[in-house]
């Protein structure tokens, strides 16, 4: 490898956020990325699709950008994939259900025969000009996921992903702690490590116990129509359903169209074993008596338009919620999905279904590691330094916190934000500056067209509301020629508020034939605002609201 004194690691998304994951590193003139994923909008994004990080920093420095390499399918970290390739192409390495599924979202933008996708194994290093990337098996919601080893002349810098220790998992392949400990007797320079659960203590509850649970619920279910809702990437937990269907004689169908598209890739791979005659259409369905049917479906976080929203709103083509249905919701609510959740929920219920969910069994664990998860890996790894990763700012300071308590060094931990520089050498590790990060936002095929000014007038049109004026003036009388039209939307019902509308009327006529008696060539302009202020201050003084005003004058 080239003598190279520093290395650099810029996170552009992932850090005091939940999603978007996405880590530059920078080993002398070369550049290499970490994950590539969005994030889904939050309530202050009304009409957003997606979110997905600010990628401009790469975009410039094309030249130096060699490669991608991706821990797991989840689409937090590969959700942003096709939005880079529109402007760049590396090879972007990845195991094989990963790489199954990033081809399947490649399709979706025609991109599929665009893209380099180059399929690695856990164990194999892929070796670059001034680093190389060493893939290490790990256990999570997904299968196929993996940590990186990176290394660099700088010493070995040690990303976890995202995971969790399973000592006894569906698929028999435990985390590879065994070589985690060969690096850390090897010495790790850095370490990296997720913060989703740093909160909660003790060991993450193993797949086991929900394939355990749900065989209990299966027993006592007998004359029921299962409908369960869960992560569509988690294939493990779909194939002990599937398995626990054919234990008892039912047959399952799939709703959702990124279940269907998942459980095909994980089939077609391997990674799913189906007994035969067990899957049917969903079209069906309703060909079986309930007491012989399982539905797996998306919609575990309440998503409007996902399967299970459509059945619990009576909205679905085929299924149709009954009291004859169990529906078990096997996931927990992704921060700021609990209203949409409970939403699908209660309308589960009015139509005369038994809801299960995580509060009332263990029908989900979390894949992600808790305290004695991290705790392991700090005494396995023996890091020199620190960085958390994949968390809010209250989980990546209570990682530091741990991290502290078991004697790393504060100067040795650094609590980075996306865009930070973050700098390694012989001196230690420190902040050195940032490049441009930050949101963009994905609203059908627009792609950062949306920005603050568009979401702050959608989040005031969801508020109070919209008043359009409409003005005629006639070009030689400079006058209002009929009553000018007054339209309102979500402010406040016309018909009902005569008295209001007719007063705008009239400081419409009032101002507008002000500013055009004045002479000034702007004076349509001037008219506009003017109107704007009149009208806002006098809406407000009566309803205590301020919709948008949108004046509109036209001189014939």
């Amino acid at each position: 490898m080239k003598k190279i004194d520093k290395i650099r690691i810029i996170p552009l998304g992932g850090l005091n956020e939940i999603g978007k994951n996405l880590t530059l590193i920078e080993c002398g003139k070369d550049i290499i990325a970490i994950d590539c994923g969005l994030a889904f909008p939050d309530e202050e994004m009304p009409g957003v699709d997606y979110v997905i990080p600010d990628m401009q920093y790469i975009i410039k420095n094309s030249d130096r950008f060699h490669a991608i390499f991706i821990t797991h399918g989840h689409e937090d970290h590969i959700g942003a994939i096709p939005y880079l390739l529109r402007d760049i192409n590396v090879p972007i390495y990845a195991t094989r259900l990963t790489i199954g599924i990033i081809q399947n979202k490649l399709k979706e933008f025609n991109l599929e025969n665009e893209a380099e996708l180059i399929e690695v194994r856990a164990g194999q290093t892929v070796d670059l000009d001034t680093l190389s990337v060493e893939f290490i098996h790990v256990n999570h919601s997904i299968a196929d996921a993996t940590a990186l080893a990176i290394h660099t002349p700088c010493g070995t810098i040690l990303h976890m992903g995202d995971f969790k220790i399973d000592v006894t998992p569906v698929d028999g392949e435990m985390i590879d702690l065994t070589r985690i400990g060969q690096l850390g007797q090897e010495g790790v320079t850095l370490l990296m490590m997720e913060s989703t659960n740093v909160a909660r203590p003790g060991f993450t509850m193993s797949e086991l116990k929900v394939r355990d649970s749900l065989r209990n619920i299966f027993m006592k279910a007998m004359n029921k129509r299962i409908i369960i809702a869960t992560f569509s990437s988690n294939v493990h937990r779909v194939q002990s359903i599937i398995n626990l269907a054919a234990e008892f004689h039912r047959k399952v169908a799939v709703s959702g169209r990124s279940m269907v598209n998942v459980i095909e890739v994980a089939d077609q791979l391997g990674y799913m074993s189906i007994p035969d005659r067990v899957l049917i259409d969903i079209d069906d369905v309703n060909n079986y008596p309930p007491e012989k049917v399982v539905v797996i479906t998306t919609g575990s976080q309440g998503e409007p338009m996902s399967a299970l929203y459509r059945m619990a709103y009576s909205d679905h083509k085929i299924v149709e919620i009954n009291n004859r249905d169990l529906v078990i919701i096997s996931a927990t609510a992704i921060p700021g999905n609990e209203k949409l959740v409970n939403r699908v929920v209660n309308e589960l219920y009015r139509s005369g279904a038994t809801v299960v969910d995580d509060s009332l069994a263990e029908v989900h664990v979390s894949g992600h590691a808790c305290q004695e998860d991290l705790k392991l890996i700090f005494g396995l790894v023996k890091p020199k330094y620190f960085i958390p990763v994949h968390g809010e700012y209250r989980h990546l300071k209570r990682h530091e916190e741990l991290a502290l308590s078991l004697g790393i060094p504060g100067k040795n931990i650094v609590v980075a934000d996306i865009g930070d520089i973050v700098e390694l050498s012989d001196e230690g590790i420190k902040k050195i500056g940032t490049v441009p990060s930050g949101k963009i936002l994905v609203d059908g095929l627009g792609v950062g067209d949306v920005g603050n000014v568009v979401l702050r007038d959608r989040k005031h049109l969801s508020q109070d509301g919209l008043i359009l004026i409409v003005a005629v003036v006639d070009e030689y009388t400079l006058t209002v020629m009929p009553d000018p039209e007054v339209i309102s939307r979500g402010f406040v019902y016309a018909k009902e508020n005569e008295n209001i509308v007719d007063r705008i009327k009239n400081i419409t006529v009032k101002v507008v034939e002000h500013c055009a008696s004045e002479g000034y060539d702007e004076w349509i302009f001037n008219a506009k605002t003017r109107l704007k202020d009149e009208v806002t201050k006098y809406v407000s003084e009566q309803t205590k609201r301020k919709p948008m005003i949108i004046p509109v004058i036209k001189v014939i």
